[in-house]
């Protein structure tokens, strides 16, 4: 829903005018596949990562430690839902919705140094490999595809009108291939005893995970230093803004990230002679959330007074 505010700005001697657009979720509630999810996860990162050290695998090893990936990712998901549903105070006005980002950017940090560790080990074993129990590796691979896969289905409902569900979807659904990999590789070394196999997999499946880091990384450091979220063009969003009736100049535009899941526009509205229009800023907060995605929109209506220009409006001004 949207609602608006008139007030008078005595510096500027214009009106002011907020229009704020409803916030969309997916399902009410996930809690039940996040602890299961999480509970399941960690319990099969611990019994790989072990049995990963038993036989000698790295394979293993580094499956265990993209797993808790997934631990990671989901703990993160179930962070950001949470906190997204605490009520801002008088001090943080917008509540502890920018949690989520900075969780991410940990998430990313931690994840990449985790996986040099493995990637050293790993090419240390490549030069000098050593004898793998082959059907072991077999085995917690396949039930790291089990649980991965029954994971990822839990969170298919909400994929399309969540994107935080969708990540935790894509997440899971993605190192269930990585495990049948995993499975792959050791089917092979099985038949073949090429012993440098498992530790070359070691390697394939960290450098899979730096990858998969290394975008987590750069996406959160966007996101926590305010750039425009991916998908939402600004000169699109300026355009639609410009062409609202009566508007003759946007200026002051922002686009921020408030959360991993919520948007926020503030702009000026230059509308000469034009009076606050409730109907006006309910039908642009709507179009904002509808086409670009932006469920949190404050607009400021000015009348473009030569005699009290706004000191924000110069293209070099922020």
């Amino acid at each position: 829903m949207s609602d608006k505010h008139d007030h008078k700005d005595h510096g500027h001697g214009h009106g002011h005018a907020h229009g704020h657009g409803g916030h969309s979720h997916g399902p009410a509630n996930y809690n039940t596949a996040f602890a299961f999810g999480i509970g399941l996860n960690l319990v099969f990162v611990v019994a790989e990562a072990a049995f990963g050290f038993l036989v000698n695998s790295l394979a293993l090893v580094a499956d265990a430690a993209h797993n808790l990936s997934d631990v990671a990712g989901l703990v993160l998901a179930w962070g950001g839902a949470w906190l997204a549903q605490r009520r801002p105070t008088a001090r943080r006005t917008y509540g502890f919705r920018r949690a989520s980002i900075l969780a991410a950017v940990a998430n990313a940090t931690l994840l990449m140094v985790a996986v040099g560790g493995i990637l050293v080990e790993s090419v240390q074993r490549f030069r000098f490999p050593e004898p793998v129990a082959s059907n072991t590796v077999i085995w917690v691979a396949t039930l790291g595809i089990v649980i991965n896969g029954v994971t990822a289905l839990m969170f298919m409902r909400g994929r399309e009108n969540d994107i935080n569900i969708r990540g935790a979807f894509l997440h899971l659904a993605g190192d269930a291939a990585v495990s049948l990999g995993v499975v792959i590789s050791a089917l092979i070394a099985q038949a073949t005893g090429w012993l440098w196999l498992d530790p070359a997999t070691g390697i394939g499946i960290s450098l899979a995970i730096l990858y998969s880091a290394w975008g987590l990384g750069r996406d959160s450091f966007n996101l926590a230093f305010d750039m425009t979220p991916p998908g939402i063009d600004p000169d699109a969003v300026k355009r639609y803004l410009g062409g609202l009736p009566g508007v003759v100049d946007v200026h002051d535009l922002h686009i921020w990230p408030m959360s991993t899941t919520e948007t926020a526009l503030t702009a000026h509205l230059v509308r000469p002679g034009a009076a606050v229009d409730d109907a006006l800023l309910a039908q642009a907060s709507s179009e904002l959330e509808k086409k670009f995605g932006i469920q949190h929109a404050t607009l400021q209506i000015e009348a473009g007074d030569p005699a009290h220009p706004c000191r924000l409006a110069p293209a070099d001004v922020v």
